[in-house]
């Protein structure tokens, strides 16, 4: 299973980082980032995993998630209508003041218990439903105000559920963290080219021998599978904007179609031209 570092981009005016009905449900999204998550989704059932917990919502989930806890998206697999909002908190969100204000507590509380993953209770699903959807037509201070509002009702949820019995501990430490980051960015920047292995390695300051082994223990993939992988999920992008399937191919670092297309076969179980006929006859 490969995991993937997340590299969120908050609005430099604001704490938060908001997506509205991502629609990721065609992608298996196993991720983990330093910020905080805090995630509503309904119309729909699903996995729920995050971390070591797997289990099945039904109808409709609120979770919020520690920093660097890995994760599924929500909405994977999902095939009804749903409505998804994905709220992002910055790692030293109010810094000290969380801590040490004292009508801040049971939020600070709060975001410690985020640490081993938690799931929130019916009513209180009910209760915030409506507003955490409004979030995105609020301005940043608005928006703060809220937010704030909104985990005071999550802290006094008295029958919210821990996900691990314990704080969860992501296994990557800061310095695969940096490293991988560094990694993805580059992926991100150039997959629509040939890459050598040697500039990834040079990048990673390790032999190439060793970046293999590094690599493969990191992501349970080789670089050319995830490379691949992420191909594959960019060419999905393309061919859901109704790109034809030449251009995808080209756009998305292949160097031939037949290649792609036993590629695109063997991630995805089908080829490109039914997955772009299944999902734009939607």
């Amino acid at each position: 299973m490969k995991i993937q570092f997340e590299e969120i981009r908050p609005d430099t005016e604001s704490s938060f980082n908001l997506m509205v009905n991502p629609k990721l449900s065609d992608f298996f999204f196993w991720h983990f980032h330093p910020e905080f998550e805090l995630v509503y989704i309904e119309g729909a059932s699903g996995p729920r995993h995050v971390g070591e917990h797997i289990s099945q919502y039904q109808d409709s989930d609120l979770v919020f998630i520690g920093s660097n806890i890995p994760h599924l998206n929500l909405d994977y697999g999902v095939k009804t209508n749903y409505e998804e909002i994905v709220v992002h908190i910055r790692q030293d969100f109010l810094g000290n003041a969380l801590a040490n204000t004292p009508e801040l507590s049971k939020i600070n509380q709060l975001f410690e218990n985020a640490k081993s993953g938690i799931a929130f209770s019916h009513q209180t699903k009910n209760k915030l439903a409506g507003r955490l959807m409004k979030l995105p037509l609020l301005t940043h201070f608005e928006q703060f105000l809220e937010i704030l509002s909104i985990f005071q009702i999550l802290a006094n949820d008295e029958n919210l559920e821990f996900l691990h019995a314990n704080s969860f501990e992501n296994q990557y430490t800061k310095k695969d963290q940096q490293r991988m980051k560094r990694l993805y960015q580059f992926i991100d920047e150039n997959y629509e080219r040939k890459i050598d292995i040697r500039e990834v390695a040079n990048l990673s300051s390790l032999s190439e021998p060793a970046f293999c082994r590094y690599f493969k223990k990191m992501t349970r993939l080789t670089f050319t599978e995830f490379l691949n992988h992420y191909r594959i999920n960019q060419a999905k992008k393309f061919l859901l904007l109704d790109k034809n399937i030449t251009e995808t191919c080209y756009n998305c670092g292949f160097e031939s179609i037949s290649y792609f297309n036993r590629t695109f076969k063997k991630i995805t179980k089908e080829n490109p031209l039914a997955f772009k006929k299944r999902h734009l006859a939607k």
